[in-house]
């Protein structure tokens, strides 16, 4: 069997991050030299080339003298000499630092006090300096020296709910559309970038095609049936409320007036019409044959939800004429493309309709899913130790800083040691070390067999791993991350092999310190017959699923593929402990804020 793509990459050098020196980067994507080169038109307000804090403090007193446009909001500010001048420490999201901006009553004719409330926003210009040698400042390696305030932001200090001391992480859950404002949720957003760029930055370098797959599903890749249903139904119901159903004489009606157009057409074309003539008259007949269709399904709707006699949903009746669910997962659909152009792989948003409270779940979640042609469970192990080796190098080359910091503030809020250290130790300890892998049967047998540590959940063979057992196995037996294979069947979806001891299927689980499972994966049932039977064993219909035993009966291939979570990777890499913590807009039971 041809292996897939090789997945043993080393990791590509990070562009150099040299201090500017003859040109700062500007953020204004209008200063190309196109657009610089034409004048901007009289009645559109010039661009504005603002310059990045980050790029300021990398360059230090090479820039000093330099004259720069500054953009962020306050974090502290403070007026001094009898209100003659206010210091500010502005943020800009470039960077975890700050820039510390000078503003002098002379230059700004308002009282300076408006400008040092945290949050206010501004937008300001002027020559970088040296700060003077103050011992209070010896952390400010530059300064800007405002000559021109363009913009401000004002806060009401009384009312802005983000303060300038720390804040609970459950508090910042109630202000999600203020927390990014936090240092702690900005740098796990630059971390989140960073791993979403690595993702594609990975699967790139392997030839692997991006394949966007579909929100709205009529598939239920896991059989779970907790899925978020996606109808117009309800508001079909409304609707008929203020617009009542046509009636009978309303579409005899109709179906006249397209007699009548139809009528016209043919005397157009009996009197040799002009062409112009003819189409415009054809136009009127379309719309009103249009129209009669519109009123004939609108007749069989009734108030309220449609049922069938046998008191089922009349789904025929919804949008899509039947059920659709928010999906849970993309690898259904990806498999067509992986059946076609052998690697590819789909990142995005994913849901489950789990009435869960936990830490460790969401409602709507991303998941990085590959899909690899001619591929067994040994090919689909080897790609997803890769690439969990590769986000981690990657971490460590490109947010170190922000780990470390995520680190301290988690030890302030929670009084622990060592969050940020350990975290960097991970990192380093699963991108370096082969992962230990072990069958489903010897890890029950291993952790049955422990002695003195009781465990919460009972062990036995046929049941699923909880998180406990994943973490001890990971952080106490083997100190490295594990892969567990070859799991019972009656606890994984229909989709995976059947192993010839028709016991188990040809699944694994990438497990790590910290999260328990990052990865769940498979080689995928590429037999027809076994694969109808699996379908059915797991309580589903055919018929939904003809398109994807279309795969298996039109040129069948064994591949594999896998699922990691996005946010439980970002858990793995901060020390973080709730997953609603690490995606913008968390989405749990009660909540849907935004």
């Amino acid at each position: 069997m041809p292996p897939p793509p090789a997945v043993e990459h080393a990791m590509a050098d990070p562009e150099s991050a040299a201090p500017p020196t003859a040109e700062l980067p500007a953020v204004s994507i209008a200063s190309t030299s196109s657009s610089s080169s034409s004048s901007s038109p009289a009645d559109l307000e010039p661009s504005i080339s603002r310059t990045r804090i980050r790029d300021i403090l990398a360059g230090g007193e090479v820039l000093f003298g330099r004259h720069v446009v500054v953009g962020g909001w306050v974090r502290t500010g403070r007026v001094q000499g009898h209100g003659e001048f206010a210091f500010l420490a502005v943020s800009d999201g470039s960077c975890l630092a700050t820039l510390q901006v000078v503003v002098r009553a002379a230059v700004h004719h308002q009282p300076l006090a408006r400008l040092t409330a945290t949050g206010t926003s501004v937008l300001v210009e002027g020559e970088l300096k040296r700060p003077p040698a103050d011992v209070k400042r010896l952390k400010e390696t530059v300064e800007l020296s405002v000559e021109r305030v363009i913009e401000i932001g004002e806060v009401d200090a009384a009312a802005y709910p983000l303060p300038k001391k720390d804040i609970t992480m459950e508090t910042l859950r109630d202000l999600v559309h203020l927390r990014p404002r936090t240092n702690i949720i900005g740098a796990v957003a630059s971390i989140r970038h960073q791993l979403a760029y690595a993702t594609h930055r990975f699967f790139d370098e392997n030839g692997f095609l991006y394949v966007h797959t579909p929100i709205i599903t009529t598939s239920d890749c896991e059989g779970a049936g907790e899925m978020f249903q996606v109808t117009t139904l309800f508001s079909q119901a409304e609707k008929l409320k203020e617009d009542p159903v046509p009636s009978e004489t309303d579409i005899d009606a109709a179906k006249l007036v397209v007699k009548e157009k139809a009528d016209a057409v043919a005397q157009l074309k009996a009197a040799g019409a002009s062409s112009q003539e003819v189409a415009a008259s054809v136009l009127e007949l379309r719309e009103a044959k249009e129209n009669v269709s519109i009123l004939e399904e609108r007749l069989k709707l009734k108030h309220g939800i449609p049922y069938e006699d046998d008191g089922t949903i009349a789904f025929e009746n919804d949008f899509f004429k039947r059920q659709a669910f928010l999906t849970v997962s993309g690898q259904l659909q990806v498999e067509t493309y992986a059946c076609a152009l052998s690697s590819v792989y789909t990142f995005g948003p994913t849901f489950r309709a789990e009435n869960s409270h936990t830490s460790r779940h969401l409602a709507e979640f991303w998941m990085v899913e590959p899909e690899i042609a001619f591929a067994n469970l040994e090919d689909d192990m080897n790609c997803a130790e890769n690439y969990v080796r590769y986000l981690c190098k990657w971490l460590l080359e490109h947010c170190r800083e922000d780990i470390e910091f995520i680190g301290v503030k988690l030890e302030e809020k929670k009084k622990l040691e060592n969050i940020g250290k350990l975290a960097i130790e991970r990192l380093e300890l699963v991108s370096s070390t082969p992962f230990v892998r072990i069958s489903y049967t010897k890890a029950v047998d291993i952790l049955k067999n422990v002695q003195g540590h009781e465990f919460d959940n009972e062990v036995e063979w046929g049941i699923d791993l909880a998180s406990e057992h994943e973490r001890y196995l990971t952080e106490v037996i083997f100190k490295k991350p594990v892969i567990v294979y070859n799991y019972p069947r009656g606890i994984k979806a229909f989709y995976m092999r059947l192993n010839d001891d028709l016991k188990t299927v040809a699944a694994m689980d990438v497990l790590v310190p910290q999260v328990g499972e990052l990865i769940g994966g498979s080689q995928r049932e590429e037999r027809l017959d076994v694969l109808k039977h699996r379908i059915l064993d797991a309580g589903l219909p055919l018929e939904p699923y003809e398109w994807y035993l279309d795969l298996r009966r039109f040129g069948s291939v064994k591949h594999s593929g896998f699922g990691l979570g996005f946010e439980r990777m970002i858990l793995f890499a901060t020390g973080i402990d709730n997953i609603r913590d690490v995606i913008p807009f968390p989405r749990y039971p009660g909540r849907a804020d935004l």
